[in-house]
């Protein structure tokens, strides 16, 4: 496994525990530092994990407000926690991350990807719709230049 998604499934393992265990922001180190231990034996540098962990807690409100937005017949506490939590990192990927570093398209398949793996059999079909829909709101930026 790719170290970058490695470190996805990483943080959105923490970020679930996270969410669980009712978002406590003093647990929230711990619980990454478990599970860089226990997923990640492999992985070179965590930094990637901490920049998308950090990243969705530093905007979790807004991420929570576009999530809403985008999907309005799904209310947040409706949409099951793996979900909100690949929605959550993809959102934060899409929005806020460093585009040279992770282009758009990137972000949704490596979402859809988590989705897959960890959530329910329509868990892609769902974040895809989700996150197409920000997409194509926000539009490709120096796709016109």
């Amino acid at each position: 496994m790719a170290n970058r998604h490695l470190s996805r499934s990483i943080a959105m393992q923490s970020l679930y525990e996270w969410d669980f265990k009712g978002k406590e922001s003093k647990q929230l180190k711990e619980i990454v530092e478990n599970n860089i231990e226990e997923f990640g034996p492999g992985l070179e540098e965590s930094d990637f994990v901490w920049q998308i962990v950090n990243g969705v807690v530093d905007n979790l409100a807004k991420i929570d407000k576009i999530i809403e937005k985008s999907a309005p017949e799904w209310p947040l506490d409706q949409i099951t926690i793996v979900d909100r939590n690949v929605l959550r990192i993809g959102l934060c990927e899409l929005l806020f991350g460093k585009r040279e570093e992770v282009p758009p398209k990137v972000a949704i398949n490596e979402a859809i990807e988590l989705a897959k793996t960890f959530g329910g059999d329509s868990s892609g079909k769902f974040i895809n719709g989700v996150l197409g829909t920000v997409y194509r709101e926000i539009g490709e930026p120096g796709k016109d230049e």
